[in-house]
């Protein structure tokens, strides 16, 4: 049986603040026990909830030098769902409540707990055959394994693997101060190394030194070995091009499942959803205050309300898109700039807008299951959970083409009557007003072929079982 660890810096159902926190808690759930036994380590932050840490069983602590300091490592222990999870103790790096806050505490704060995650292994008893990192958070692991750690034979024949999540996050702070914090010798700050543009950079370390690198979609393997995409590490991946593959990322099918969601108004499922779909709707219609009408078409974003995720785009066309025949609602937080946009459109057109500033899980599966079209003209998404959500609740995404929602979106084909949604492909305000419209159109003049999306879209398998299978076979074959 192959033994396999999960670092990460979140997950589900602890402590969460994007996908990555999906990934790291699902995933496992769904790789075969018999042949994999995977564990998964975490930070302890006092940010995770009571009723998970009274759950938590001590297991063991000692104290490890981190360059000059010595510092405490407490490793709590607790199973749940089927899947042993580590968290590693330590009250002066996991407090606060959140689980990142300054970039130059976030550099120490990982360090330690790169270092913290290899120390425990033998405390611990467990001895993996391959350590599965997670973000530039664990990038370390893989360089730390190739220094220290690389005399003693209990760690010589562990593998890693590094998932990047999102390219945009690296880790990087000036090189002074990560030898510093680090005490890794001089030669691993050169340019072949963790040196990049005159700082050192985590992300870097973990993909130089990995034996393996995957990222959550084929596209956006492909994107990131681009300037465009690539964030200064382009030359790198095309470098490692060899060892990179693309794995999209799945959703947990019992939990977002239309016909057995507790959160939604009306269960619906591939067969009835033209008759009960609908009802979500009114319903949602009633409660956000909105004009109650079937035939209006109705738009949803649930987002990030960042520049990545497209919305200057939908600021430069916010007019048009709010036009007498459409509702939009949009949940979510972030820039300020974006928050007031449609906290204003909401006031000007208040039976056509409703803009919820804030973050609801029970809000989100409600827009998912009451909206016709979903909206997602990202600048670039390394996979997107947002559409294979909407796919699975027959809501019709509308996306760019670029990362994971190329991968995930089938463009419709009105010829051959195929596709799962409507893509455009340029970065650009107006072509994404043109596939609005173009949706629209059929939304409301083809009402057979809108239905038929929705089939095909509802009918799509996006779960982890996919993803899993992906992932076995990597593990095997590293």
């Amino acid at each position: 049986m192959k033994k396999i660890l999960f670092a990460a810096s979140e997950c589900v159902p602890f402590i969460k603040t994007g996908g990555l926190a999906d990934v790291v808690g699902t995933l496992p759930r769904y790789i075969d026990k018999e042949k994999f036994d995977v564990r998964v380590i975490i930070p302890n932050y006092l940010a995770i909830p009571e009723v998970y840490k009274q759950k938590m069983i001590p297991k063991t602590h000692f104290y490890m030098d981190l360059a000059w300091r010595n510092q405490y490592v407490g490793i709590m222990e607790m199973e749940y769902e089927g899947i042993i999870f580590y968290f590693i103790d330590n009250e002066f790096y996991f407090t606060g409540v959140k689980p990142y806050g300054n970039i130059y505490e976030d550099i120490e704060k990982f360090a330690f707990f790169c270092k913290a995650t290899l120390s425990c292994l033998q405390a611990v008893d467990f001895q993996p055959d391959i350590i599965h990192c997670h973000d530039w958070q664990t990038g370390l692991i893989p360089v730390f394994l190739h220094d220290e750690f690389i005399n003693n034979p209990f760690y010589r024949n562990i593998k890693t693997i590094i998932t990047i999540h999102n390219l945009k996050f690296q880790g990087v702070w000036d090189k002074k101060t990560i030898k510093d914090i680090t005490g890794l010798p001089e030669n691993y700050f050169s340019m072949d190394k963790l040196e990049a543009y005159g700082d050192a950079n985590y992300l870097k370390g973990g993909i130089v030194f990995s034996d393996f690198i995957t990222t959550v979609s084929d596209s956006y393997a492909e994107e990131i070995k681009m300037p465009f995409y690539g964030e200064g590490l382009d030359g790198l991946l095309r470098a490692r091009s060899n060892s990179l593959i693309g794995i999209v990322n799945g959703i947990d099918y019992e939990e977002y499942n239309p016909f057995t969601d507790s959160l939604i108004f009306k269960n619906y499922n591939p067969i009835n959803f033209r008759k009960e779909k609908v009802k979500n709707k009114r319903a949602l219609q009633a409660e956000l205050g909105l004009d109650e009408k079937d035939n209006v078409f109705m738009i949803g974003i649930v987002s990030r309300l960042t520049d990545q995720k497209g919305l200057d785009l939908i600021d430069y066309m916010m007019e048009e898109i709010c036009a007498e025949d459409t509702q939009l609602v949009v949940l979510g937080t972030g820039e300020e700039k974006y928050e007031n946009l449609f906290r204003h459109f909401a006031w000007k057109y208040e039976k056509r807008v409703s803009a919820n500033i804030f973050y609801s899980d029970e809000r989100s599966h409600k827009i998912y299951a009451a909206s016709d079209a979903f909206l997602m003209p990202s600048l670039f998404e390394p996979c997107g959970l947002s559409q294979l959500i909407s796919l699975r609740y027959g809501t019709v995404p509308i996306v760019r083409e670029t990362g994971g929602l190329r991968d995930t979106v089938m463009p419709y084909d009105e010829y051959n009557s195929l596709g799962t949604g409507f893509r455009f492909k340029n970065y650009n305000a107006h072509e994404m007003l043109d596939t609005i419209r173009y949706a629209k159109n059929v939304f409301y003049n083809k009402k057979r072929e809108w239905n038929k999306l929705i089939d095909r879209g509802m009918n799509q398998n996006f779960s982890w079982g996919n993803s899993a299978n992906k992932y076995e076979k990597l593990y095997n074959n590293l």
